[in-house]
């Protein structure tokens, strides 16, 4: 019976010593270019269309940055910020 009970657990961990399927290869980084989207400076705001800002610039999201709006610090490569003045007037173009 001992015997038994430890062939049982030599075998079972053997089979935590079997080759592993490999991961999914890490996707490729996605990264802005907010170079390719300067010709939004000057537009305005509501003319501005924000699937043709990400295409343009590469990135995966937009995010508005009005005067006095609280902005988080976070750096994302994948992320165009629009800045725009009081009248709603596109003045820059930043990744990040």
């Amino acid at each position: 019976m001992i015997a038994r009970l430890a062939l049982l657990a030599l075998v079972t961990g053997a089979a935590g010593c079997a080759p592993q399927k490999k991961a999914d290869p890490i996707p490729a980084v996605v990264e802005c270019d907010a170079n390719r989207v300067l010709f939004l400076k000057g537009k305005a705001r509501a003319t501005v269309d924000p699937s043709e800002a990400l295409r343009h610039s590469g990135a995966r999201t937009l995010r508005w940055i009005e005067p006095g709006s609280a902005v988080t610090m976070d750096f994302r490569v994948d992320r165009l910020n629009l800045h725009v003045d009081k009248a709603g007037i596109v003045t820059d173009a930043r990744c990040g």
